[in-house]
């Protein structure tokens, strides 16, 4: 806005009240559906040392580091993700714990790439991580958490898809065509470009390894590539219900280089953006992090607000869940006390108090102000109900604002009486 000296940086974001109400949909939608799938919540610094994400983290992400160094000469970083900060929190406390360990994490994360849709410098990301179990039964369990977070914000059969792959095939391939241990990471990086790459581009890459793009599509092609992990995956999700949303796609390789077997990204059907969470196992990392001290299998998956909001809003369906969610959390308060003559102001305030302390989400006017202007307000905050207080106190009205009726009550009994009055629906109750 023209005049402001300082306005958010670039892929920054303010939240409004309302900003804030859709990002707390996320959150409790994200958390319920985790802790009723038997995780539990952890948090781990949002700044760390800069050496645990250039350890072993490779790709891009070694180039979109918020990186400084402290006043205390220290090199550090915004961390960009979250799984290198739980390697190291893991190996130092896993002890404490029974195996496997199933936890889940929502905060930000920050990577310093170019502003787009679905994409910012700033974000915030539901983690969610198996360790301690090396089977596959792990991984199906992690993707039908994933699966079912995307049913909780009311996506539908149809609506997504999770495309899920297996590094391990893609090692094996290339070993079979001559591709050495110590070029993998580079030649894994071109697999997971392979849809965005120019074709003369792909094609050249794929030669300095002996390869064409012709054999490394045939292999994508190919069914019967598909890993022993992923078939059983595939049979551990059909025997839930949730076969129909996992297919086999081994374009999918992830960018990051702890990646070391099954991998996944949850895509809209219609593929109009970019994955809406991915994941994998990462069997090494924890053994990386704390230098052969510790060995935990895991596996996990992240998914971040930008992609999943914008999928919500163009997806009607799940728009209107969110909406109707919005309309019930997104009030001031539920009930504002409308004071009709001044002189009750003591009795006014000790009425607001008291509903307080009863858990009734309660506003009042602050200064005096015509009964109109403070029915206005009560709208504006959007509260359930009005309760007037007037001169005939300790007598109270209480007006329903949706449907424009009003019932009657007494301050001695306001506290039980909204409390039950909130539970019921709008309209004026019926005798």
């Amino acid at each position: 806005m023209a005049g402001l000296s300082f306005q958010a940086l670039p892929g920054f974001r303010d939240f409004t009240p309302r900003e804030c109400s859709v990002r707390n949909y996320l959150f409790e939608t994200w958390r319920s559906v985790a802790r009723r799938c038997g995780y539990v919540e952890y948090e781990s610094p949002v700044l760390e040392d800069t050496g645990l994400y250039l350890k072993k983290s490779g790709g891009e992400l070694s180039s979109q580091l918020f990186r400084f160094e402290d006043q205390g000469g220290r090199d550090v970083t915004l961390r960009p993700e979250v799984t290198a900060s739980l390697a190291r929190l893991v190996a130092e406390h896993q002890r404490q714990f029974p195996k496997p360990i199933k936890w889940f994490e929502i905060g930000q994360c920050f990577r310093y790439e170019k502003p787009q849709k679905g994409r910012g410098r700033e974000f915030h990301q539901f983690n969610v991580d198996i360790l301690g179990e090396a089977g596959p039964a792990a991984d199906a369990e992690l993707i039908s958490l994933a699966i079912e977070t995307m049913l909780a914000f009311g996506f539908v059969k149809g609506d997504f898809v999770v495309r899920a792959s297996d590094r391990n095939a893609w090692i094996s391939f290339a070993s079979t065509h001559g591709v050495s241990d110590e070029a993998m990471p580079d030649f894994l990086n071109i697999v997971d470009k392979i849809e965005r790459e120019k074709p003369e581009a792909l094609e050249q890459k794929l030669a300095a390894f002996g390869l064409t793009t012709a054999q490394v599509r045939a292999f994508i092609a190919d069914p019967a590539n598909a890993s022993p992990a992923y078939l059983a995956i595939k049979e551990d999700l059909t025997a839930r219900g949730l076969g129909e949303f996992i297919e086999l796609d081994l374009s999918i390789v992830r960018g990051l280089a702890y990646y070391t077997g099954v991998v996944f990204e949850v895509f809209d059907s219609k593929k109009s953006m970019r994955a809406v969470a991915g994941g994998g196992r990462y069997d090494t990392l924890v053994a990386t992090i704390s230098d052969g001290s510790v060995d935990l299998p895991a596996t996990g998956f992240a998914m971040g607000d930008y992609v999943i909001r914008n999928l919500i809003e163009e997806t009607p369906h799940a728009n209107i869940l969110m909406q109707a969610w919005l309309q019930r959390n997104s009030a001031n308060c539920d009930v504002y006390v409308v004071l009709a003559d001044d002189s009750k102001r003591a009795e006014a305030l000790k009425l607001v108090t008291d509903l307080r302390r009863a858990g009734v989400s309660t506003d009042h006017p602050l200064v005096p102000a015509k009964v109109a202007r403070q029915f206005q307000s009560a709208e504006r905050c959007g509260a359930r109900f009005a309760l007037v207080v007037g001169a005939e106190f300790p007598e109270l009205k209480l007006k329903i604002l949706s449907s424009r009726t009003e019932e009657t009550g007494t301050a001695e009994n306001a506290a039980a009486w909204l409390t039950e009055r909130l539970q019921q629906p709008d309209g004026p109750l019926l005798a």
